[in-house]
């Protein structure tokens, strides 16, 4: 994914509306993923005056997202017989996607400030989550 996409499909199409919606309080969260760094989404944000999280260099774990993806991969691995073409994995992912249970979702988000309490005591570098 180029910056450019990531402008025009995400923060355009998502993110400046669902800050829209939140309000004033919206922080926006993403990781120091190449193309979330450019100078071109860093002008983005700040024309549309979002407000963006700073990200230590070394916690790509704190982004409760990236336990949703495991979650996803393991229900998928453990899937009896497992996907054989892609659309098969198409139909695994939108299935197993809708069943991961509400509460464990919840939980991931309950947990960001503690998340974030143990990145910055470890400055920035591996927390235990």
């Amino acid at each position: 994914m180029t910056c450019h996409i990531y402008r025009d499909v995400i923060l355009e199409q998502h993110v400046r509306l669902f800050r829209g919606a939140m309000g004033a309080e919206f922080l926006f969260m993403d990781d120091n993923a190449r193309p979330h760094r450019s100078n071109i989404l860093d002008e983005c944000l700040q024309s549309e005056d979002i407000t963006s999280m700073d990200w230590p260099a070394y916690s790509p774990d704190l982004n409760p997202i990236e336990h949703v993806w495991d979650m996803l991969g393991r229900r998928i691995a453990a899937r009896q017989p497992p996907p054989t073409c892609l659309p098969e994995l198409r139909r695994a992912l939108l299935d197993e996607w809708c069943n991961i249970p509400q509460d464990q979702i919840d939980n991931l988000i309950l947990s960001m400030p503690r998340r974030c309490k143990a990145c910055i005591a470890s400055s920035g570098r591996h927390t235990p989550y």
